[in-house]
């Protein structure tokens, strides 16, 4: 079937989009949350406290997930690019909202209430993710986990019981010997 194998094909990017999806929801429920609540008159502020809660989670996902097997660089050196490229990713995502607050004027009292709403969501949540997620897809896999199979996928093995024996995971140990799971 082509779509598994486009799937197997670009699994890293799968994996990527699926915890987009996951920091997609969480930043608009805190940004919501806020904009509507303590930061109602600031809702480019709401966005980014938003996205900043929301790359802390999408670096545990993409490091521990989408990008298990890639590597390269010490983990310290590994967070703070992430971090730094998600800062960019920060800036790129707020872009559009500020552009339509505050040079389209889509926002109360020049249109009205709905209208503002849908233009910050259109923007904000909508167009500036895409662009923070496009630069951030790239970013990440040139940048913070350049290389691919630097660290070791998770193996699995059927036991051979039927037809649907179990699978057993095998990680490696911190003393350098494998270990059953």
């Amino acid at each position: 079937m082509w779509l598994s194998r486009l799937v197997r094909k670009h699994h890293e990017a799968v994996k990527f989009l699926v915890v987009g999806g996951i920091c997609f929801l969480t930043t608009t429920v805190i940004n919501y949350a806020l904009k509507l609540t303590v930061l109602h008159e600031k809702p480019v502020t709401a966005l980014a406290v938003a996205t900043l809660v929301s790359t802390v989670l999408s670096y545990v996902l993409n490091r521990e997930w989408s990008f298990r097997t890639r590597g390269g660089r010490e983990r310290h050196h590994e967070a703070a690019l992430f971090f730094s490229v998600s800062a960019v990713g920060i800036v790129l995502n707020s872009v559009p909202l500020a552009i339509s607050r505050y040079m389209l004027h889509l926002q109360v009292p020049e249109v009205t209430r709905p209208v503002q709403e849908i233009a910050d969501f259109v923007s904000g949540i909508i167009l500036g993710t895409l662009l923070a997620m496009c630069f951030r897809l790239w970013a990440f896999k040139r940048f913070v986990f350049p290389q691919a199979e630097a660290r070791p996928p998770r193996q699995t093995r059927r036991t051979g019981r039927g037809p649907r024996s179990a699978v057993v995971q095998h990680e490696p140990a911190r003393d350098g010997v494998d270990e059953v799971l």
